[in-house]
């Protein structure tokens, strides 16, 4: 066989390699949409990971308006909520005035499903109304299925008010069986 002659390939042979180049341009452009595809799916499931929630501080109320040793209950609104939430953007807190100086505050939610929980004065207890929690006037539990304390928030002062800070609603979920 010569070596100067030219190679002619035979139509059955460019068919089957236009054949080949065609399943592997269809094959890398499929990829190449579904990628596009599931890009925004994965950014919405992995967005919390990486953001962190905003924290603001929140006026709730004049130094005056908190008699030292009771709880009061306040309403701020959250900071993470959008513009169309309406009443749901409403977060609420109970603090009690510890000394002139001093404010101890927890987040409404029961840490069981995230029932508003209340306080009653005479047996000095928060006590949730949905499965039975009870805490302590410190927050910690007393009695039910909540797994954990009420969270407490971060309180302030500032130009003779009271501040809250404020952030996403706090939950733990125990599991239901």
């Amino acid at each position: 066989m010569n070596s100067d002659q030219p190679t002619t390939e035979t139509p059955c042979c460019q068919q089957q390699q236009r054949r080949t180049f065609l399943a592997r341009l269809s094959i890398a452009l499929s990829a190449v949409i579904g990628v596009i595809i599931a890009l925004p799916g994965i950014g919405f499931v992995l967005a919390p990971v990486f953001r962190k929630p905003k924290q603001k501080w929140r006026k709730v109320g004049k130094l005056e308006d908190f008699k030292v040793g009771g709880f009061v209950l306040v309403q701020y609104e959250d900071s993470s909520s959008v513009p169309w939430a309406g009443i749901t953007a409403k977060e609420g807190a109970w603090i009690r005035r510890a000394s002139e100086t001093e404010f101890i505050a927890f987040s409404i939610n029961c840490r069981h499903l995230g029932c508003p929980v209340r306080w009653v004065d005479d047996p000095r207890l928060f006590m949730c109304p949905c499965h039975g929690g009870v805490y302590y006037e410190d927050g910690t539990v007393a009695a039910g299925p909540p797994p954990e304390p009420l969270q407490r928030l971060n309180v302030r002062i500032n130009n003779g008010q009271v501040e809250i800070e404020s952030g996403p609603t706090p939950l733990t979920l125990t599991k239901i069986t």
